[in-house]
């Protein structure tokens, strides 16, 4: 399992969402720790990070030095997750 690194943004989005959302985000959390590249990631053109898509929330993931850094999460239907990339 990777060490686990996450943003201070994703863990105010993570205080905010309702339980069972909650616990949806964080078990795909927990199992992108176990396997960093599941055959469900896609890579973001022009950027070093990759999502995955969790009912209706995006994770956007990085792994680099052997550490699994969750950049950002937010709302599958809202680009303000990609904005907070740039």
């Amino acid at each position: 399992m990777l060490p686990l690194s996450l943003s201070r943004a994703s863990v105010r989005f993570l205080d905010t969402l309702p339980p069972k959302q909650c616990r949806q985000v964080t078990r795909k959390i927990i199992m992108l720790m176990a396997d960093p590249r599941p055959p469900d990631a896609e890579r973001l053109k022009g950027y070093e990070y990759s999502r995955v898509t969790v009912g209706e929330y995006r994770v956007i993931f990085a792994v680099r030095d052997g550490l699994l850094r969750i950049v950002a999460i937010g709302k599958r239907s809202d680009d303000e997750v990609y904005r907070r990339l740039g």
